[in-house]
């Protein structure tokens, strides 16, 4: 099987591994890919949806696998399906769960999906009407896509109703925040699980957490993720089953009724408040650290997971994870996520610890090659470095050995990933 990714992050360098791994696959391509993805297949400078179509035809490739967003609410998926290739991901309409978060909102609610009390709105007086209605904190969400970043968490009335006023006036996001989303902020922990879809049936994965602040204790600003784990003990068979049966369920089978059938991955953001999970928002791909540790624990091939939910025959197939932990730790640029940050060389020390060169390894992201094949750290999260185990502590302090390893200027991390489920302990 031949596979071309679409994406240049550390979530389709990851996607990128496990195919790597896999013995039905022969060859990988990445459009455009980084630095690092020409270790595991062919990076090809192509963006038009027409020449990447041109491309899988000409190459004979069998399966594209969208890594971001941006081309789903474009409509990647559409025009592949129109030229009969096989395409995993959501068709534009579908896309909508995560290009939109009005579109979203009111999915959840015609369905009966829990989620927050919210308004949506692009009229500043309704906007503040609502606001005087909630305790703080208050949430306000920009309306369209924002690379993770479209979210105001406002500890005062005061903040909120700046907040919302700055993103109609489109001086914050732009055109994403000319409609807003203003919602009840939920007390709880926070959860990242993702379902494979194929528009009727579903596939789990094991729940993540991830860690979004930048600094230690969820501290900082936020980030579009600092470290991830999976899976988290703090989630047992009820919350699977609520989610399930809640969400899930209801999801496709009001996105069919809709006539926007789901295939590809679902990202619920979900809130357990009190033992109830709540949907704070869904995402139409991987989560980008927490990808970056579900795909070690995948144990069946992982071309099977994306091939027969792209043809629609996941009730043919049988999905394994091994009993094993991961644990993600993002390694950032020096001026992370304030600026860019100058191109730095990264050095690798030789490993010679059997158990974590068996155990872990490093998902390139911001990263690129000059000519004599050094790697430079460019972009504002360069790379992850995982660590796998037995317990969440032996697959943490793999992850944290490695980090040692790896060395760049300015290089920066959190020392507490995977605190929630190890009574906050730090490296």
């Amino acid at each position: 099987m031949k596979v071309l990714i679409i994406g240049s992050g550390g979530r389709e360098y990851s996607i990128g591994l496990a195919l790597k791994r896999d013995e039905n696959v022969s060859k990988i391509y990445f459009a455009p890919g980084n630095g690092a993805t020409d270790e595991l297949g062919d990076n090809i400078d192509i963006s038009d949806f027409s020449e990447l179509a041109n491309f899988v035809e000409t190459h004979s490739v069998d399966l594209t696998i969208v890594g971001p967003e941006a081309p789903l609410v474009d409509g990647i998926v559409d025009y592949f399906r129109e030229r009969n290739l096989t395409i995993f991901g959501p068709t534009a309409a579908a896309a909508q769960l995560e290009g939109s978060k009005i579109f979203m909102k009111n999915f959840l609610a015609r369905h009966n999906v829990p989620t927050a009390k919210y308004v949506e709105t692009d009229s500043l007086d309704d906007a503040v009407s609502f606001i005087a209605t909630l305790d703080t904190p208050i949430v306000v969400k920009a309306d369209g896509l924002c690379g993770g970043k479209g979210v105001i968490i406002a500890e005062s009335h005061d903040e909120a109703k700046v907040a919302a006023a700055d993103m109609l006036a489109g001086s914050s996001f732009g055109d994403a925040g000319s409609s807003i989303v203003v919602e009840e902020f939920l007390d709880g922990y926070e959860l990242s699980v993702f379902a494979i879809c194929d528009g009727k049936d579903f596939v789990v994965l094991p729940a993540a957490q991830d860690h979004k602040r930048l600094l230690n204790d969820d501290q900082g600003p936020n980030t579009g993720g600092m470290g991830a784990y999976a899976p988290t003990p703090l989630v047992d068979d009820d919350i699977y089953t609520k989610l399930d049966e809640r969400v899930i369920k209801p999801t496709l089978k009001g996105m069919e009724e809709e006539g926007n059938p789901f295939t590809g991955v679902l990202f619920i953001g979900v809130m357990v408040v009190d033992g109830e999970p709540i949907i704070l928002e869904y995402n139409v791909r991987f989560g980008d650290p927490e990808c970056e540790a579900l795909m070690p624990l995948l144990k069946s091939p992982s071309s099977e997971l994306f091939y027969k939910a792209a043809k629609a025959d996941l009730k043919n197939a049988k999905i394994e994870f091994y009993d094993k932990y991961a644990v993600g730790v993002v390694m950032a640029s020096k001026d992370y996520p304030y600026k860019s940050s100058p191109p730095a060389e990264i050095i690798i020390d030789n490993i010679y610890h059997e158990d974590l060169e068996a155990s872990s390894h490093i998902s390139y992201a911001g990263v690129s090659r000059d000519e004599d094949g050094k790697l430079y750290a460019v972009g504002g999260r360069v790379l992850v470095c995982v660590g796998i185990g037995d317990s969440i502590a032996e697959a943490r302090d793999r992850a944290y050995m490695l980090v040692g390893q790896v060395h760049f200027v300015g290089k920066q991390c959190r020392t507490d990933i995977a605190y929630q489920a190890l009574g906050g302990v730090k490296v």
